[in-house]
């Protein structure tokens, strides 16, 4: 699965109106709110009819994304080719991602590569991971993988943790450069301090086989569970087995199950058949806590989102039968 950023649509402010005294706080704050956005929209569409480059990014982007405005992909795509046509470097990579992914287009990865490519001439760092990306998959373009490992670095080199968590998958396996897992573990640390869940989920499985760095369980569960709580679910599932088996953490099967729980919830499918075998060694007060907690979990913890193309995992601690 390729991962995606989106970046936050930014609304100009906008004046508020005065509500009588019979109106409650709350419904007070609420139409305040509401006539904000309208009136910021409103000013933001405005100033991109009178040809503010910005402002047709900014609404562009928020018609992309649904932010603040209905979801319209034709609107997306008129207003990002306006901004595009006057130099928007963030227009011309929203465009590539809506050809790349067919929104509101045929999908087409040749005019995907050409928007990337020209963002990234700007030194425009998530075009580059995704230029590399195209290469490595050769969509849009014959696969090449020293071409895609020469835009990952260049990504990297802008400190992009997509792009280094990529890179970091090349030098692991030897693929379009030559092997270097110590190399691959030092790209994974830089994504991974970053904040980049995939690569703290890579890091974890290198101390936790001993490739590439000393095998070291106690470090393998602390960096699996810095991406299991941002939500990302096959982190989830390695969490959970970690409790299982008592492997760097205490040995634990109510918290196990909570975190197989949650990485079901969260679609992680190789979870369910875990439960199951809980189940029959927890008492239902447990397994009635743990799936409270897990619910929590799915409520509280933040969903991926992400336009920089990556790779899900190149490893996990839990077992690939």
């Amino acid at each position: 699965m390729k991962s995606r950023t989106l970046l936050a649509i930014t609304l100009l402010p906008a004046l508020s109106f005065y509500l009588s005294a019979k109106t409650t706080t709350g419904q007070h704050e609420t139409a305040v709110k509401n006539t904000d956005k309208t009136l910021a929209l409103s000013s933001l569409k405005q100033q991109a009819q009178y040809g503010d480059m910005q402002a047709q990014y900014k609404l562009g982007r928020a018609h992309m994304t649904g932010s603040g405005v209905s979801r319209d992909y034709e609107e997306a795509l008129n207003w990002l080719k306006k901004a595009a046509q006057q130099g928007s470097v963030d227009a011309e990579f929203a465009l590539g991602y809506m050809f790349e992914e067919g929104l509101g287009v045929k999908k087409d990865y040749g005019q995907a590569f050409l928007h990337y490519s020209d963002a990234a001439k700007h030194e425009y760092a998530i075009a580059e991971n995704n230029l590399g990306s195209m290469y490595e998959r050769g969509e849009g373009v014959r696969k090449d993988l020293h071409q895609a490992a020469a835009w990952y670095q260049k990504a990297a080199d802008h400190s992009d943790p997509v792009a280094q968590c990529n890179l970091a998958s090349l030098y692991l396996f030897g693929r379009g450069v030559s092997k270097d897992e110590h190399r691959a573990a030092n790209l994974f640390q830089a994504a991974a301090q970053f904040g980049y869940a995939p690569a703290q989920q890579n890091l974890a499985w290198m101390y936790y086989t001993g490739t590439g760095l000393p095998k070291d369980n106690q470090q393998a569960a602390r960096w699996v569970r810095m991406a299991a709580e941002q939500g990302y679910a096959s982190a989830q599932l390695d969490l959970g087995y970690l409790y299982e088996q008592g492997k760097g953490v205490s040995l634990d099967y109510t918290a196990a199950y909570t975190w197989y729980r949650a990485a079901a919830d969260r679609g992680e499918k190789r979870a369910e058949a875990q439960l199951k075998k809980l189940s029959g060694l927890l008492t239902p007060d447990q397994v009635q806590q743990a799936n409270a907690a897990a619910a929590k979990l799915t409520d509280t913890l933040p969903k991926q989102v992400d336009m920089g193309k990556g790779l899900t995992s190149v490893g996990g601690l839990f077992p690939r039968h």
